[in-house]
């Protein structure tokens, strides 16, 4: 009987910590691709329902603006309001997380989490719906 090295042992082992890096990276990529549906959307659907509820404002305010038309237009039409204001507020956080990751990499809490759903989403195998996505390459 042939006993393996720790050479090979240790290969594996790197391999097998490679394939896990790269599993969390698909994770990641997923949960940024998602964030932007979200924020692409909402932008499709609240952002003109909001527009369109502005429609009177928008034209008083092409005709004659003033930031007193404008802060009005804000004050009596509270819903509209709420709506734009949730698609520039989705957008934002959206593009300082992403730029945070991209510029200092991604803390280490969010690394954690991510590997132990990685690891979860393994270990459930494929009934999970992100299996196939993440662990099946």
């Amino acid at each position: 009987m042939e006993q393996p090295d720790a050479q090979t042992n240790y290969k594996s082992k790197r391999e097998l910590d490679s394939i896990f890096k790269v599993q969390v990276e698909r994770l990641h990529k997923l949960n940024v691709c998602s964030r932007w549906l979200l924020v692409f959307l909402l932008w499709m659907t609240l952002a003109p329902l909001s527009l369109w509820g502005w429609r009177y404002e928008i034209s008083l305010l092409r005709s004659h603006f003033t930031w007193a038309a404008l802060r009005y237009g804000i004050i009596y039409n509270r819903l509209p309001a709420i709506g734009i204001a949730t698609c520039i507020g989705m957008t934002a956080s959206v593009l300082v997380w992403q730029s945070r990751n991209i510029l200092w990499g991604m803390p280490l809490p969010e690394r954690k989490r991510l590997e132990q759903r990685v690891r979860r989403i393994c270990k459930q195998g494929p009934t999970h719906p992100l299996w196939k996505w993440i662990c099946h390459r």
